[in-house]
């Protein structure tokens, strides 16, 4: 994929990280077509790709609409926009929830609750990409992108980083790669070289 800075704004994180829930769902989809939804490597795959899930959005509903709604007091549409957004992901709860008691229970419709969160997901990912970065880049003081990426590693910790980081990075090709760990800044490569890839590896998410 090709990952493009905007002005004062890189968006390189949002961007592959939605290319990570883009690829785990299709992952997903994959062992549920081989019947291997039940195995160990994908309730993994599936348990990793939630707790992404729910950690990238629920940084944004408290560090990163409320800031964009507030910067763009006065403008309707663009409120509006926000709090598309945050109906958007409430959205999803009840569609992993669906995913998640199919697989608990062997369902028969698995298929088509995994068909189902990835239609819901994946419009709500164009929509941000397509609507809500482009205002963000026109309304947010640079500062609360700053503070939102902050309020992102914290929620993260060292933990979260050392599955966040091999997880974006997994299947990505070298150049968005080499983007994304200059990002990441150098003492989180040396990281990811060290002991984060390896921790990855050994957990053979998606029977990988």
């Amino acid at each position: 994929m090709t990952v493009t800075q905007h002005g004062t704004f890189d968006f390189t994180l949002m961007y592959l990280t939605h290319a990570a829930f883009r690829r785990d769902l299709g992952r997903l989809a994959d062992a549920v077509a081989a019947g291997r939804a039940c195995t160990k490597g994908a309730q993994a795959g599936w348990t990793v790709f939630k707790d992404q899930l729910n950690v990238h959005h629920s940084v944004e509903d408290a560090a990163l609409w409320p800031k964009v709604a507030s910067a763009a007091r006065g403008r309707p549409d663009a409120v509006a926009l926000m709090a598309e957004m945050e109906a958007e992901h409430a959205a999803l709860h009840p569609r992993l929830d669906a995913v998640e008691a199919a697989l608990a229970h062997r369902g028969a419709d698995l298929a088509s609750r995994v068909a189902g969160l990835g239609d819901v997901l994946e419009r709500h990912m164009r929509h941000e990409e397509d609507s809500a970065l482009p205002l963000i880049e026109e309304v947010l003081p640079p500062r609360d992108w700053g503070a939102f990426r902050s309020a992102m590693a914290r929620r993260q910790g060292v933990r979260g980083a050392a599955m966040y980081v091999p997880w974006v990075l997994d299947g990505l090709g070298p150049a968005d790669q080499r983007r994304f760990m200059i990002d990441m800044g150098r003492r989180v490569q040396v990281a990811n070289t060290l002991v984060f890839q390896w921790n990855y590896k050994v957990r053979h998410l998606w029977g990988r």
